[in-house]
């Protein structure tokens, strides 16, 4: 299989390029023609040059048989000023846009796109089951998903099967938001964000990529798909497993005020927001995830 990776620098793309070339398939990295691609330890592959601003795209894309689209700015790098809720909103919506009318004017067009989002789309709901079929909410990133999946929905159109994954909280040993939760238990100062209430819906880097490879290869996985594990928990939960991982003390909570304070709108939307998801499409497929419980899983990655 011949894939298309947008994206492929961020720690989802990177270690997808490594899996499926492993198992064989050609990878080719979407990059801007100005973009010196830092590989990260990934094998190398051959880059197809990719301008999101004007929708070129390079001839080495002829033939591809998929595109998994991981393209966007960090959702947690600095305040959300004005100018950055904007490049938040153009690296997805716009390049999605973008990437779709290329692949239009493909002779030959890819059998599937897989399309990034976030669970961001369902707003903060309390204590709510959400699934694929629940509605979308309110806020910044639930306005932001919702767009970004529409111009990903407009493929279907060319006769292209479109598979919109919805990432929950992605845990991994290096890299992502595992990384900055872990650093203030290693100086013995962790505890609760908050409440303590809120519902965090998460899953492992394994688990995405073995989610991805699932969607890439089974014809049935089609529309939004939550890339969650089964088993959501509070963060108050999330704090006790990953501090008994750590061997650390969770002695002290960051209160509600003080993460406003620090970082503005950002703290409500991502650190302060209760998503109860599960991954209910994936359980109908029979998808069988490698890490379920929570315990084990923080266990396996900082072992």
């Amino acid at each position: 299989m011949k894939v298309l990776v947008t994206g492929s620098t961020g720690l989802v793309g990177n270690t997808l390029l490594r899996d499926l070339r492993r198992a064989g398939h050609i990878v080719c990295r979407l990059v801007r023609p100005e973009t010196k691609v830092e590989t990260h330890g990934a094998p190398e592959g051959f880059d197809v040059k990719w301008n999101p601003v004007t929708g070129e795209l390079g001839g080495a894309a002829v033939g591809a048989d998929a595109v998994v689209n991981l393209a966007g700015a960090p959702i947690a790098q600095g305040r959300w000023t004005p100018e950055r809720k904007k490049l938040l909103r153009t690296s997805r919506v716009e390049s999605t846009a973008m990437l779709v009318k290329a692949l239009a004017k493909m002779a030959a067009r890819p059998r599937v796109l897989i399309s990034a989002s976030a669970i961001g789309y369902y707003g903060s709901r309390g204590s709510e089951i959400l699934n694929e079929e629940s509605e979308p909410g309110g806020g910044l990133l639930a306005g932001i998903a919702k767009e970004w999946e529409a111009e990903a929905r407009k493929a279907e159109a060319l006769g292209i099967r479109v598979v919109l994954a919805r990432f929950g909280v992605v845990l991994a040993r290096d890299g992502g938001a595992l990384q900055a939760m872990a650093r203030p238990f290693r100086l013995g100062v962790g505890g609760r964000i908050g409440s303590g209430e809120q519902w965090m819906s998460w899953v492992t880097l394994d688990d995405v990529i073995g989610i991805l490879r699932f969607a890439l290869e089974n014809g049935a996985v089609r529309g939004p798909v939550n890339v969650v594990s089964p088993a959501p928990v509070r963060n108050v939960e999330f704090t006790h497993a990953l501090a008994k991982a750590l061997r650390r003390p969770a002695l002290f909570p960051a209160p509600a005020f003080a993460l406003r304070l620090l970082l503005g709108e950002m703290a409500d939307t991502l650190l302060l927001s209760s998503q109860r998801v599960v991954p209910e499409q994936l359980q109908r497929l029979d998808y069988s995830f490698a890490q379920s419980e929570l315990g084990a899983a923080l266990k396996s990655i900082i072992a």
